[in-house]
């Protein structure tokens, strides 16, 4: 591929990657407004919320179930020690 070519391509790239992220963004204040939610009312924490992120990303991938149950069970001690619990079973 010519320079000319390659520059091209790499401009067409960079202007249809912006309008992409430019679509995304209303979903990403989305999300920042759901969390901030969560947290201003108490619901969750900033840790809790990451933990179910991260397992919701395990069960979105499909990944080992033993993995997600330890997810499940270190949110579960997050949740109980921040609610003053002291045994999450």
């Amino acid at each position: 591929m010519r320079e000319e070519e390659k520059t091209e391509k790499v401009r067409e790239f960079i202007q249809t990657f912006d309008a992409i992220e430019q679509e995304m963004e209303p979903y990403k204040d989305a999300k920042r407004d759901l969390r901030a939610n969560y947290k201003e009312n108490e619901w969750l924490t900033a840790d809790e919320m990451r933990l179910a992120v991260r397992a919701y990303r395990m069960l979105k991938k499909d990944e080992n179930l033993e993995e997600l149950q330890e997810m499940y069970s270190k949110l579960l001690t997050t949740v109980s020690a921040n609610r003053g619990y002291t045994d999450a079973s």
